[in-house]
């Protein structure tokens, strides 16, 4: 069942090189908050992106792919002069991935510095749920992070939610200390959490799920849940296991699509607990097949 709420996603949304073992490169598209997007467009959602993007060729091709897939564009910035950011994804045998990026010039991390920047967070601010990355506050800087917690408080005070995805990668921060800086602060604002476990104690804070979850607010009237990878995830003091196993033939975007099964549900009145399987329905479909976002086929789980 589609939800009538207009949902807003901000944050990167590149170019994607994938390979897998023994193959040749493949040009698609990826980015956490606008795989998520695609995930919650195909179950029927109103899908807004806000970003920035090049005034090139190939972001047209993006835009073109993702309106085709339902997710509304008209907040993205198409910024004379920029490009979009390029990343190369190695998948071995079992799936596992190793990262290569170009974006330290990309368009999105000014997405609040060019002269449509104003007409994008007034249009933005109108959201029933914002959601964002911690990714999306490390490609920032200071000042744009800055505007994008501003921007939150603007979409609660009009009477809407924020949900934050806690997505650590530490080769884009200075160090871990800065980005548990950016991330206690994105969860004051929130109402949603949805940290991984493997982030929280990488970022050298958490010692097991249900301390994740109270550092992100459990049982304060926050959403959280706490993804524990091939053990399930942890919502409401309930360890929710997957529903069932799958080959994992790559990994990438399995978070994304967690969040894009569990948003979708919640946003359609279903319990935390059922919201998870569902969840853990979508990511399991994802990592059965290549890439961030992989076409959909007749076992993708979108209702």
């Amino acid at each position: 069942m589609a939800t009538k709420a207009t949902i807003t996603v901000i944050g990167e949304a590149m170019l994607e090189l994938s390979r897998g073992d023994g193959d040749g490169w493949n040009l698609r598209y990826g980015g956490d908050v606008i795989n998520t997007a695609v995930h919650l467009a195909r179950a029927g959602d109103t899908v807004r992106l806000a970003s920035a993007l090049g005034a090139d060729p190939m972001s047209a091709q993006l835009l073109g792919q993702w309106e085709a897939e339902g997710v509304d564009t008209s907040l993205v910035i198409a910024a004379q002069g920029r490009l979009p950011g390029l990343y190369a994804i190695e998948t071995d045998a079992t799936g596992e991935r190793s990262f290569h990026y170009w974006r330290s010039e990309a368009a999105a991390r000014r997405m609040f510095d060019f002269p449509e920047s104003p007409a994008m967070v007034a249009q933005a601010a109108q959201s029933d749920l914002l959601y964002f990355s911690l990714i999306t506050l490390a490609i920032l800087p200071d000042a744009g992070r800055e505007a994008l917690l501003d921007l939150c408080a603007q979409v609660r005070a009009n009477g809407g939610r924020i949900a934050f995805d806690g997505n650590y990668r530490a080769r884009l921060w200075d160090d871990a200390a800065t980005a548990r800086h950016w991330r206690d602060r994105a969860i004051v604002v929130s109402d949603m959490g949805l940290p991984t476990l493997a982030d929280e104690v990488e970022m050298g804070e958490a010692d097991d799920a249900q301390d994740a979850a109270a550092r992100w607010g459990a049982g304060e009237g926050k959403d959280v849940v706490v993804k524990l990878g091939g053990d399930g995830c942890l919502i409401a003091g309930e360890i929710v296991a997957i529903p069932q196993r799958v080959d994992v033939i790559d990994s990438s975007g399995a978070g994304d699509a967690f969040n894009g099964g569990y948003l979708h549900a919640r946003l359609s009145g279903t319990s935390p607990r059922d919201a998870a399987l569902a969840g853990h329905r979508l990511a399991g479909w994802n990592i059965g097949r290549r890439g961030a976002i992989p076409a959909r086929d007749a076992d993708a789980p979108y209702g």
